[in-house]
C-alpha cells in the first residue's frame, strides 16, 4: 500500500481492542506499514506476539505516521485525540472508530482539527472484547461511515476514503456527524436496548434454563449484542442519549401496536403490523443499487461536493471508488434503487 508519492503509507492504532486490533490485523496483512499501540502492557505484547510492533511509548507509535486510527473507549477519545494531535504532524490524518460522531466532531472543531480529522465508524463487530477477538476479516466488505466536511477536511477525507476503499473493500457511506447518530440510534443502538431487554428478561424469568434449552435461531440471532460488553454498550447509548431515547419511543409505539392487536384477538391488524415490518426486513436483504459516476473540481472550498457525499449517504448510497488528480476528483458511488 502506497500514497500517491509512492512512499509506503505509514499507520497506527491507538487502542488494540476488538475493533481496533481488527484494523491493525487487516492493514498488517495487507502490507501496510503498520503499528499499535495500548495502553495495557499484556495487549501490546500479545500484538508483538502476532507479529505487528507496538512499542511501550504513544508517542514512538504515532511519531512520523500518514493516518492514525484513534480506537479506544468513546470517553476517552477526546483526551486521546489531543494527545495525538500534538505528537503528530500537520500533514497526519487522524480518525476514529466510535459508535457517536457528533459529539467528538464538535470537540475536534472547538480544537482547530477538522482538517484532519476525519470521524470514523465501521458498522461492524460481534459480541467479544479485546485483542484476542479481533479477526484480520471482520471488517472487510463493511459500510465504514465517514463524516466529510467543506475546505481542507474535504483532503482529508478523499485521501481517507481512498484508503479504506484500498485496504478493507469498505463501502465508505459519507454522513454529518448530525445524521450518522440519528441513523445509528435505529440501526445499531436501540437494537442494543431490546437485546438487552429480552436477555434481561429471560435472566429473570423462574424457567430461565427451560427457556435457554429452547432456544433457537430467533432467541440467539435477537440477543447476540446483549453479549456486549457492559460498559461499552452504557458509552454507546449514553454517547447518543437522546435520539436512542427519541427513537425507542418510536419503536415502543410499535410494540404497543402489536400489543392492542393480540389483546384484541385481532388477528388481520396484526399481520397488517408483521407486513409492515417484514417489507424492512426484505429491503435489508434484497437492496438493488445503481453505479453512477459525479465528478468535482480538485481545488475550491468543496461545499457541492460535501453536500453532494452527504446527500449520497442519507440516500443509502456509498463510495466504491475514487480518484483525485491536479484537476478533477473523480468518484465512483452506489445508490439504492427506488422501490
Amino acid at each position: 500500500m502506497v500514497d500517491r508519492s509512492g512512499a509506503r503509507v505509514r499507520a497506527a492504532v491507538v487502542g488494540t481492542g476488538l475493533i481496533g486490533g481488527s484494523v491493525l490485523l487487516r492493514m498488517y496483512a495487507a502490507g501496510v506499514d503498520v503499528v499499535g499501540w495500548d495502553p495495557d502492557e499484556v495487549t501490546r505484547r500479545e500484538t508483538r506476539r502476532l507479529g505487528v510492533p507496538a512499542p511501550d511509548r504513544l508517542v514512538e507509535a504515532v511519531a512520523d505516521r500518514d493516518v492514525v486510527f484513534l480506537c479506544g473507549p468513546l470517553p476517552t477519545l477526546p483526551a486521546t485525540l489531543v494527545e495525538v494531535a500534538a505528537m503528530t504532524g500537520e500533514r497526519c490524518v487522524l480518525t476514529d472508530v466510535g459508535s457517536t460522531k457528533e459529539q467528538v466532531a464538535a470537540f475536534a472543531a472547538a480544537q482547530g482539527l477538522t482538517h484532519r480529522f476525519v470521524p470514523g465508524h465501521p458498522m461492524a463487530g460481534t459480541d467479544r472484547a479485546g485483542l484476542t477477538a479481533a479477526l484480520a476479516d471482520l471488517l472487510t466488505g463493511a459500510a465504514w461511515v465517514l463524516c466529510p466536511a467543506p475546505g481542507p477536511a474535504t483532503t482529508a477525507f478523499r485521501w481517507l476514503a481512498e484508503l479504506l476503499v484500498e485496504v478493507f473493500e469498505a463501502r465508505v457511506v459519507p454522513m454529518s456527524a448530525t445524521e450518522h447518530d440519528s441513523a445509528a440510534a435505529l440501526a445499531s443502538h436501540v437494537p442494543h436496548l431490546l437485546a438487552g431487554a429480552l436477555a434481561g428478561a429471560v435472566q429473570r424469568a423462574p424457567l430461565r434454563d427451560a427457556i435457554l434449552a429452547l432456544a433457537a435461531g430467533s432467541f440467539s440471532d435477537g440477543t447476540r449484542v446483549a453479549g456486549t460488553p457492559a460498559e461499552r454498550t452504557a458509552n454507546m447509548l449514553l454517547g447518543n442519549r437522546d435520539r436512542v431515547l427519541r427513537e425507542l419511543a418510536e419503536v415502543t409505539s410499535f410494540l404497543d401496536d402489536l400489543a392492542a392487536a393480540l389483546r384484541a384477538d385481532d388477528a388481520p391488524a396484526l399481520a397488517a403490523r408483521y407486513d409492515e415490518a417484514r417489507a424492512a426486513r426484505s429491503a435489508l436483504r434484497d437492496r438493488r443499487f445503481d453505479a453512477y459516476d459525479r465528478q468535482f473540481p480538485a481545488g475550491g472550498d468543496h461545499t457541492a461536493e460535501v453536500s453532494w457525499l452527504r446527500e449520497l449517504g442519507v440516500a443509502g448510497g456509498h463510495l466504491t471508488g475514487l480518484h483525485v488528480d491536479a484537476d478533477t476528483v473523480s468518484y465512483a458511488a452506489r445508490r439504492p434503487v427506488a422501490d
